[in-house]
């Protein structure tokens, strides 16, 4: 989960070898030191030593494999405005980001405090999860919009 005060990524030292490090590994995280070290054009020292000082400094959060949800059953994309009272915005965020369902839980700006997106496979756990959040407190009103189509979704950054 990002924090609020987090230095943004123009603040940290990172420079073109760094950069394209990042690109390669956004790309196949399991490529090798010795193909990154080749294609950037250093040596597989030098890389393995930026890639520690990357996890270090918390740019590189750790490393995962992208899944189809659909072939995996999870057939509903939810995506959750929620109303919170403001005090307690931070605590229900918490709370919701704890569900194995939720993959992303955003403050946002305008009418309502909270996005969650969340995968279902079934409208059941789609219902029994918004049924769970609404017991919890602080939570004045909750919009559930359901993803017919997913166009694109892509969360690589643009380095």
């Amino acid at each position: 989960m990002l924090k609020a005060g987090r230095k943004s990524e123009a603040s940290l030292p990172l420079d073109d070898v760094d950069r394209k490090i990042l690109a390669l590994l956004q790309e196949n995280a399991r490529i090798s030191f010795r193909d990154i070290a080749d294609a950037v054009g250093v040596s597989v020292g030098t890389v393995h030593n930026r890639i520690k000082k990357l996890e270090r400094l918390g740019i590189i959060r750790g490393y995962t494999t992208l899944l189809d949800p659909y072939k995996l059953g999870f057939e509903l994309t939810a995506l959750i405005l929620m109303q919170v009272d403001g005090a307690h915005i931070v605590e229900v965020e918490r709370e919701i980001a704890k569900h194995r369902e939720v993959c992303g839980v955003y403050d946002i700006t305008g009418d309502f405090d909270i996005l969650v997106i969340a995968r279902f496979r079934t409208r059941e756990e789609l219902n029994n999860f918004i049924k769970s959040i609404l017991k919890l407190p602080h939570i004045k009103r909750t919009v559930t919009s359901i993803a017919l189509n997913i166009v694109k979704e892509n969360f690589k950054l643009r380095i």
